[in-house]
């Protein structure tokens, strides 16, 4: 894993780390105050080799280096049965010799005919009567070992330099050591489940999960807002809402968009559906209005066409007539609002959506709108589900998705943007919707709290008369050429989104 995606771990799982942290040191201290306290006691003790009185320098050097080598052998002789067993008879333990080596630790320090014989128990007094013990036990087991007769005196010496003092304080637990210990293991597993987290969990989250799936720009950040399935056209029922701000903001950041190889068009879909495509599209194609632009929304979804709900027009006729030759344009566009926005519903559902929009009809009837008008935007279908929109988008300046912050997943995204790329369409930019902001202050993005300072509590004013106006009489749909079934509401989330 490299250095970005360690990045992304912690800053996506910092607060599981955090927590793993927190638990690590809360177990570790736990765990020392829980544990029963132990007391070490040590002995020291000095071995030599005797040489005789008369003996010279370099006897002497030799019998020292012997004792040496001796010293180091002594360290694993201490924990055998023949100096352990005595102790316990002595002081009347009850454990065993076996059990007994385990709490006992014999050290020699280096070069030297010192050895140091530490003893671990839960009592304080009891460690130093057992390490005085072994002591004496090792003295009396070594001088016999070390004679070469019964009769003769032994050719090793031992003493006791520093007998055993009671400890005054426990020698464990070690508190601090627990606490170490704790929160490192804490972090580890808390790094661990950031870890899987990561792997496991694609949902996109924020600008941040979409800058790492594509290289496309992110044209805006939208809020999530509760109320949109009551007022879904924030621009026009509250234009003084931070939301409506936002999409301002995609409205400025689409006109530095490179289109120009492109016409004015362009279509707005999303990988999946209820991800917040025709909401989007409807309060960018008024966004759009208010500078005085001619726009015209084009409901391209033959599917699940939403858009005359979302600006409350009718339905009876619209998109599917034009592209069978029932209608001409003028007959099914409908003004809305009082910029000079047009609204092309999708009419009745046709049993060919696919064929139909990839028509020659289709790519006729945009050619037109775009001498027409200065924006034309298509609300589209989803991307994975079915092919409609990237046809769409290849007959356009290319197309804007839309994800969801609140159900989309990287991989879905990711294959959407692939789709288009397959297909030589070009992606404008990517927006992210329903964003988990705290308060009204961030639907702005980095200037939300100033447009929330700004507007504060004031009453929004509706200047471009959120009811549309009354387009012309549409010829009824019951004499429409083919059979078709009648358009079903698409059921949104709670937002209202589609």
């Amino acid at each position: 894993m490299d250095t970005a995606n360690l990045v992304k771990v912690f800053r996506k799982g910092w607060l599981l780390i955090v927590i793993g942290l927190l638990l690590g040191g809360g177990a570790g201290l736990a765990a020392a105050e829980v544990a029963t306290p132990e007391y070490t006691a040590a002995v020291k003790l000095f071995v030599a080799v005797r040489t005789p009185d008369a003996a010279s320098a370099t006897d002497v050097s030799q019998g020292n280096a012997a004792a040496q080598q001796k010293v180091r052998s002594y360290a694993d002789v201490v924990l055998t049965e023949s100096i352990l067993q005595p102790v316990i008879d002595e002081l009347h333990l009850d454990t065993t010799p076996t059990a007994l080596a385990r709490r006992v630790e014999p050290t020699i320090n280096t070069n030297t005919v010192v050895m140091t014989i530490a003893v671990t128990d839960a009592s304080a007094e009891r460690s130093a009567r057992i390490a005085d013990e072994i002591g004496t036990s090792f003295i009396r087991v070594i001088e016999g070992l070390e004679k070469p007769s019964a009769d003769a005196t032994s050719l090793v010496r031992a003493s006791t330099i520093q007998s055993a003092v009671v400890p005054s304080a426990p020698s464990s637990p070690n508190k601090p050591l627990h606490l170490a210990v704790g929160l490192a293991l804490g972090t580890l597993l808390g790094f661990g489940a950031a870890l899987l987290r990561s792997v496991v969990d694609t949902r996109v989250h924020g600008p941040r999960d979409v800058a790492a799936t594509t290289e496309s720009p992110i044209l805006a950040t939208l809020g999530f807002d509760g109320e949109a399935k009551r007022r879904p056209l924030i621009v026009s029922a509250d234009p003084r809402n931070p939301l409506a701000e936002a999409y301002r903001a995609l409205r400025t950041n689409l006109q530095f968009v490179d289109l120009g190889a492109g016409n004015g068009s362009f279509v707005v879909t999303s990988a999946m559906p209820s991800e917040g495509k025709t909401t989007s599209t409807a309060n960018l194609a008024i966004a759009l209005a208010e500078t005085g632009a001619r726009v015209v929304l084009i409901d391209a979804d033959l599917r699940r066409p939403r858009v005359a709900e979302v600006m409350g027009i009718e339905n009876a006729a619209g998109l599917t007539d034009l592209l069978i030759g029932r209608a001409e344009v003028h007959d099914v566009v409908q003004p809305w609002g009082r910029t000079k926005l047009d609204v092309l519903p999708a009419g009745l559902v046709p049993p060919n959506p696919s064929e139909l929009l990839g028509s020659a009809a289709m790519q006729a009837l945009l050619e037109l709108l775009t001498e027409q008008y200065d924006h034309v935007l298509l609300d589209a279908p989803p991307l994975l589900p079915v092919t409609d929109a990237a046809v769409l988008a290849t007959m356009t300046s290319g197309a804007v998705v839309v994800t969801s912050a609140r159900s989309s997943r990287t991989p879905q995204l990711r294959a959407a943007l692939d789709r288009l790329d397959r297909v030589g369409a070009s992606v404008l930019g990517v927006v992210v919707s329903m964003v988990a902001f705290r308060g009204r202050a961030g639907y702005g993005g980095a200037y939300g709290s100033a447009y929330g300072a700004y507007y504060g509590g004031t009453a929004a004013i509706d200047i471009t008369a959120a009811a549309p106006r009354r387009g012309r009489r549409l010829r009824d749909a019951e004499t429409a050429a083919f059979p078709v079934a009648p358009a079903v509401p698409n059921r949104s989330h709670g937002d209202g989104s589609a």
